[in-house]
């Protein structure tokens, strides 16, 4: 079994719960594919006396026989019967943990809990019972509950307001790796890309351990892209669906937000994001919208000096983003596909934004190449009719870091016209904020700025996405 790339965080919270002295319940969830079972797996080899999966689409009696076929295993006693109710189902759980060695924390892992409690099955109920009645009179239980539906999990789990209100103790929402973990994973299986290739992988198919253990050694990265995305039986080329489906209960209207998002080049408010879906304002797109965020598909920034009607919305999963532009309308091109594609300028001026998006998620590595991680800062967008600034670190020792973000394999050259643009971007920024805090213009690009008497001038900061992958 391969070893637990990155994680540190993770290991260190749930290694945790090891060592305390009453029984813990532990919440790990996140997006299909994230490597929420791996990690769980790993972590608690030792430990784990009790684990199920639950069955997509499974029935309540699917699910029951599911549950017995583990208890007759880990019993020895395949005449068990298959109970009729999940309160009965516990009851078997109970009568087989009490046989084990009482020294040690004792793991149960429940996986995909969502598939698990169907419609009327009163699994939730049950669930909450067992551990309310029975786990926390003990010490040495850790109960994991483990989840890709985001919905699900934090309205239903975290957010519950029955029998499991505050009762748990470890919350995980498990992120895809960043740039230098994903460095890291493809180094372990010995492919050893440049940084700026990987950037390219990583605006493909993200950071998902799963996507990653498909590519290959020995391929370049347009080959790896081809194979995966693009001939037809690709474990990629028709992700997107299975994706939405395993974890939104009609996920219709999931699916029309991210497409409306898609198509926006650098995120929508609010209103015009209604507008384009066509969906009515209220609880329901609301609730939606909030499950895309927490499951990490859509991220959200708030506009300088917190106007909250002001807050833009861009759609941030790589592989969403990918299969929408170039996946979907390139099924059918047959072998080849990527290898022409990458060289288009449609991937050009697609590659600066997915670039961009990709730079927001590592913004503390961002404030870590600029020194200024002790510095209490927040960080926003802002734009007007004339100008955009995707992003702004508004820092307090009255400095703001005004970002421009560019993807190029050569370094960029900043020309007369666009020491212009910059200029009026600034000037724009000043004038509509009426700041009184310095400006400070911060190029971060994949290759370095080709320095001339315009870069000079202008630029008081400079970073290379180098910066992104250091941990």
């Amino acid at each position: 079994m391969r070893e637990i790339v990155g994680r540190k965080k993770e290991i260190k919270l749930l290694k945790g719960t090891l060592l305390s002295d009453r029984s813990e319940l532990v919440v790990v969830y996140g997006r299909r594919r994230v490597g929420k079972t791996f990690l769980l797996r790993k972590t608690f080899e030792k430990q784990i006396e009790f684990e199920i999966t639950g069955m997509f689409e499974g029935n309540l009696a699917d699910q029951l026989e599911n549950f017995t076929n583990e208890i007759r295993v880990r019993t020895n006693k395949p005449e068990t019967k298959r109970p009729k109710k999940w309160i009965e189902a516990f009851v078997l759980l109970q009568h087989y943990i009490e046989q084990l060695p009482k020294r040690g924390k004792k793991v149960i892992f429940i996986d995909e809990f969502p598939w698990i409690a169907t419609q009327r099955s009163k699994f939730l109920m049950a669930f909450e019972n067992f551990w309310n009645s029975y786990a926390t009179k003990r010490d040495d239980l850790i109960v994991v509950i483990c989840g890709s539906a985001a919905s699900y999990m934090v309205q239903k789990i975290i957010k519950n307001r029955g029998g499991l209100h505050n009762r748990i103790s470890t919350k995980i929402r498990l992120q895809p790796f960043t740039l230098g973990e994903t460095q890291q994973f493809l180094k372990s299986r010995n492919i050893n890309y440049t940084q700026y290739d990987i950037l390219q992988l990583y605006m493909a198919i993200g950071g998902i351990p799963h996507y990653l253990e498909h590519v290959q050694r020995g391929l370049s990265i347009a080959q790896n892209i081809d194979q995966l995305c693009f001939e037809k039986n690709g474990p990629l080329n028709d992700e997107f669906n299975q994706l939405f489906a395993s974890l939104f209960d009609n996920s219709e209207r999931h699916i029309i937000i991210i497409k409306a998002l898609a198509k926006v080049r650098q995120g929508v408010t609010r209103k015009k994001l209604i507008d384009s879906t066509k969906i009515t304002s209220g609880g329901d797109f609301s609730r939606k919208l909030a499950e895309l965020i927490e499951s990490g598909f859509i991220s959200e920034s708030t506009y300088y000096q917190k106007k909250t009607k002001q807050t833009l919305y861009r759609l941030s999963d790589e592989y969403t983003l990918f299969y929408l532009k170039f996946i979907e309308p390139n099924k059918h091109t047959g072998p080849g596909t990527w290898t022409n594609l990458f060289t288009s300028q449609s991937y050009t001026s697609w590659s600066g934004f997915s670039f961009e998006t990709i730079c927001l998620k590592h913004i503390q590595n961002i404030k870590k190449g600029l020194k200024i991680e002790g510095i209490m800062s927040s960080n926003n967008s802002w734009f007007n009719e004339n100008a955009q600034i995707d992003l702004l670190i508004d820092r307090e020792d009255r400095v703001i870091n005004l970002c421009e973000i560019k993807f190029t394999q050569a370094p960029f050259e900043i020309t007369k016209s666009y020491h212009k643009n910059l200029l009026n971007k600034i000037n724009a920024f000043k004038l509509d904020t009426e700041t009184n805090k310095n400006i400070f213009l911060t190029m971060l690009t994949t290759a370095g700025i080709k320095q001339n008497k315009y870069s000079l001038e202008i630029v008081e900061s400079e970073l290379t996405s180098a910066c992104l992958f250091k941990d």
